[in-house]
C-alpha cells in the first residue's frame, strides 16, 4: 500500500495544508507521498508539446513522465484541495490536464474506442470549502463536483472511486465547527485508505 497525497494551494500555513498534516499523521505508518505542487513549482499550463503529446499518446515532457512515476507507485491517490469557484484549483486542474493523459491514464481512438488505464489506483477527494453543508446541497454544489471529478475524471480514467469527503464551513468564525469538520473528513479519508485490500 502506498498513497499518494496531491495538494495545491501557495499558502503553507493554509488550513488546506494542515488538514494534509493531519491525514498524513492518521495514514501512519503506511507509506505515504505528499505532492505540494505549489511548493514544487509544477507548471499547469498546457503547452503545444503537451497537445502533441496528448494526440500521439506518446513522448510526454518530462516534467509529466516524472508525475506518471509517482502514480504508477500509488494504490491511493488522495486530491486535497480548497474548492474555488465551485471547483478545483487551476494549479491542481492543470495538473490533471497535463497528468493523466492519452496514452497512459487512457487510451482513446475512433477504431477502438476508449480504454481506461488506471483501474490499479483508488482515487479520494478531500475538498476544503467555504460554505456549510446546507448551502452545498440547496444550490446542488456538491452533485456537480462529484459529477465533474469523480465521473469526469475518475470514472473515465478507469480508477475505481474511493471516498470524498468535504471540509465544510472553512471561513467561518468558530473554529470548533471548522475542526469537527476537519477531524471528520480526515476520519472518512483515512479508513477507507487504510481498509483497501491488499493488491498485487
Amino acid at each position: 500500500m502506498h498513497t499518494l497525497l496531491i495538494t495545491a494551494h501557495p499558502e503553507p500555513e493554509s488550513l488546506t495544508h494542515h488538514v494534509l498534516g493531519r491525514l498524513e499523521t492518521a495514514l501512519h505508518p503506511t507509506s505515504v507521498e505528499v505532492a505540494d505542487l505549489s511548493a514544487e513549482r509544477f507548471d499547469p499550463r498546457f503547452t503545444l508539446a503537451d497537445r502533441r503529446a496528448y494526440q500521439e499518446g506518446r513522448d510526454y515532457p518530462a516534467d509529466i513522465v516524472r508525475e506518471h512515476r509517482r502514480l504508477e507507485r500509488a494504490t491511493d491517490l488522495v486530491l486535497i484541495f480548497p474548492v474555488y469557484w465551485w471547483s478545483m484549483p487551476a494549479l491542481l486542474k492543470g495538473w490533471i490536464d497535463r497528468v493523466f493523459i492519452n496514452g497512459w491514464a487512457f487510451e482513446y481512438s475512433p477504431a477502438s474506442g476508449l480504454r481506461p488505464g488506471l483501474q490499479a489506483l483508488t482515487t479520494h477527494l478531500l475538498p476544503i470549502a467555504g460554505d456549510d453543508a446546507g448551502a452545498y446541497e440547496r444550490h446542488g454544489y456538491e452533485a456537480a463536483l462529484r459529477t465533474q471529478i469523480e465521473h469526469g475524471i475518475v470514472d473515465y480514467c478507469g480508477s475505481r472511486r474511493g471516498a470524498t469527503a468535504f471540509v465544510h464551513e472553512s471561513e467561518q468564525a468558530s473554529s470548533e465547527v471548522t475542526t469537527e469538520s476537519v477531524d471528520r473528513a480526515v476520519r472518512i479519508i483515512s479508513a477507507a485508505v487504510l481498509a483497501q485490500p491488499a493488491r498485487a
